[in-house]
């Protein structure tokens, strides 16, 4: 990259930094993220919210935004309120220099889309779905025995 001396933009994020101030951190984490819904504040203004490479909201604010500035920690969870009601949802703090948190950003989990425990009570009514009997497959049911 050659330097050729002009002014660099420079973005500083703060515990009142707007939603103009994150907004370049947030559409970036959005495009990298594949499109994901984000939201973001800081800890003295609203932020914004995001989905499909559009602000949809530029004075937002959240009940996980809010209570992860509050606890000043990830969580991961299901808001009973606002846009992201009952869909699950990770945010995380922004934190300054001494470690406390002066904002959070957060996106839709998608991990947490997937129930692990339903999945496992539910596994062998999927594998007779799939391969006919459990357990699959059955010595006489692969494929090397078909052949």
């Amino acid at each position: 990259m050659e330097c050729t001396g002009g002014t660099m933009d420079q973005y500083i994020i703060s515990a009142s930094s707007t939603s103009d101030d994150l907004l370049p951190v947030v559409m970036a984490l959005h495009h990298l993220l594949g499109g994901l819904p984000v939201t973001a504040r800081s800890r003295e203004a609203p932020g914004l919210r995001i989905e499909n490479k559009q602000v949809l909201d530029d004075r937002y604010t959240g009940p996980v935004l809010e209570a992860v500035i509050q606890g000043n920690e990830l969580k991961k969870t299901v808001p009973l309120s606002g846009p992201y009601r009952g869909v699950p949802v990770v945010v995380a703090p922004l934190r300054d220099g001494a470690g406390t948190a002066i904002g959070a950003i957060g996106v839709v989990d998608i991990t947490g889309i997937f129930d692990l425990a339903t999945l496992m009570e539910h596994q062998s009514a999927i594998l007779q779905q799939v391969c006919g009997k459990d357990p699959c497959p059955l010595p006489t049911e692969s494929v090397a025995a078909k052949r």
